[in-house]
């Protein structure tokens, strides 16, 4: 049959069209043509064929953010709407197919009853995990939560804030107190920013675009993670006018897919680029890999999880369109095909933070991945030392950026009074999305005014005044390389690296 976009067709025109040679479907109650896009759903042809000719409203949504269907398909897929009349009286056999859809991702499986408690009394990150912990399905739940191996690494970034000593000064006036920052040339009200973290819509069906309002509302600045919930396009329309947005970059074996990305990205708005670089495959997460991953799938990179004989994750199933061939000879290509400031993030010695900057990029970013790549790596914050002891030149060379493991008002002061331009909080904020925009506001306020607090009472007014006297590091000393070999064993490898 022919078809006008603009005429209504009935559910018995929707049936017509039920195999892999002519498959259409219905989505919010708009009717696609998708046979020809069978092949190259990332997901497999299985799952669409199994709504051929048929309403897949219910299992599109709860897989894919809205926006992604008009983005994969051409303009000539879209065949008309499907009568409202219908939508409202599916079949019965359609009806049940949506219960079942329902009873089979239902948030959680326990017969426990959890009120989740009201915002306010919130008080803490450690609070917003708790709620997460409680609230979010079991799979999003280990796929957030969940880090390399046996977790030292995980543990270790937040632990050795807590062995980093504040000296504060007193008797000073404090009455006032600046926190605002310049972040690769975009004001920040406070120098911390939300760290790329994927699938932001495991929290809360807004992921992302709420994020990007909070952002908008608090002052501070989103790096949007490469696997991403929502289009880059409607994370970046859910801000407001003028509000800076970087996002980060896994480099895709296909590497045209990755020209592609950059270029959309500068035309968009976007910042800056955080490349990663410490994830050319994924680590071994076990909590997550325990846990039947659920259909997810990325609006930006189109990776999809789903489950293999290694189990489940999330992390890694959806991980392997990262190029594993990526090197630095390929920073000078993402500069000149982005033409925006790059930042390398997953920086880890002092030899890679030298090696950046002779490749000329704007930034590094000290950072494990969270714990989530190798296990027993050291915290961030040691190779923030590590740059003081091996190459301080560094800290006038480019912008340092670090991450993992912060959670409070004191952990941004102390990578501040050691040289950090601003702090990155990944998880923290993940949680904050079981409130929606409210908890990311509010999660923003309690950091903010932890930070104040601190400034305060250490003794300063301006975060420029942070400086290596506000902090004793000796517990930790003994811990720095103080080259980039060992200090004394004398044994070399037969190969070179």
């Amino acid at each position: 049959m022919s078809s006008n976009p603009s005429q209504t067709l009935s559910f018995h025109d929707l049936k017509r069209h039920n195999n892999d040679r002519d498959c259409w479907v219905a989505v919010h109650s708009k009717i696609y043509d998708v046979t020809n896009y069978l092949n190259s759903h990332p997901g497999g042809s299985s799952i669409i064929l199994r709504y051929a000719g048929n309403d897949a409203t219910a299992a599109y949504t709860e897989i894919h953010a809205p926006g992604i269907i008009e983005e994969a398909l051409s303009p000539d897929c879209y065949k008309g709407l499907l009568d409202q009349a219908e939508v409202v009286n599916l079949p019965s056999e359609q009806k049940e197919e949506n219960k079942t859809i329902e009873k089979t991702t239902g948030q959680s499986t326990s017969t426990e009853t959890y009120t989740k408690p009201e915002l306010f009394k919130l008080i803490s990150t450690q609070d917003f995990e708790n709620v997460a912990r409680d609230t979010l399905t079991p799979k999003a739940w280990a796929f957030y939560s969940s880090a390399a191996t046996d977790l030292v690494t995980h543990h270790g970034n937040s632990n050795i804030y807590r062995r980093i000593m504040l000296r504060p000064r007193v008797m000073r006036n404090v009455e006032k107190v600046e926190t605002r920052r310049s972040i690769l040339g975009c004001p920040s009200s406070a120098p911390f920013f939300i760290s790329p973290a994927a699938m932001a819509r495991l929290a809360h069906p807004d992921g992302e675009l709420a994020l990007a309002r909070g952002c908008a509302s608090e002052g501070l600045i989103q790096v949007i993670s490469n696997n991403a919930s929502y289009p880059l396009a409607s994370v970046l329309e859910a801000g407001c006018t003028n509000q800076p947005f970087f996002f980060q970059l896994y480099v895709n074996a296909d590497r045209p897919k990755t020209t592609q990305l950059l270029h959309k990205a500068r035309e968009l708005g976007v910042k800056a680029i955080f490349v990663t670089v410490d994830a050319h495959v994924p680590g071994k997460r076990e909590a997550d890999e325990r846990i039947a991953a659920e259909n997810v799938s990325s609006a930006i990179s189109g990776a999809v999880a789903s489950n293999d004989k290694k189990g489940g994750g999330m992390g890694r199933l959806m991980g392997q369109y990262i190029d594993r061939t990526l090197s630095w000879d390929d920073i000078p290509w993402i500069q000149e095909t982005s033409r925006l400031p790059v930042v390398v993030k997953g920086i880890q010695s002092a030899a890679d933070a030298k090696k950046a900057v002779e490749y000329g990029v704007q930034g590094i970013m000290l950072s494990n991945h969270g714990g989530r790549s190798l296990d027993t790596v050291q915290p961030s914050m040691l190779t923030l030392l590590e740059l003081h002891r091996i190459c301080p030149e560094i800290f006038q060379q480019c912008d340092i950026y670090v991450d993992g493991g912060v959670t409070r008002g004191t952990d941004i002061l102390k990578a501040l009074s050691l040289g950090a331009t601003a702090v990155g909080i990944g998880r923290p904020f993940l949680y904050s999305l079981c409130y929606g925009q409210e908890g990311v506001e509010h999660l923003s306020q309690i950091l903010k005014d932890e930070l104040e607090t601190s400034m305060r009472l250490a003794g300063i007014t301006d975060i420029e005044q942070a400086g290596p006297g506000l902090v004793n590091t000796r517990d930790v000393d003994s811990l720095v390389p103080s080259s980039e070999k060992h200090d004394w064993i004398r044994w070399r490898p037969k190969a070179k690296m």
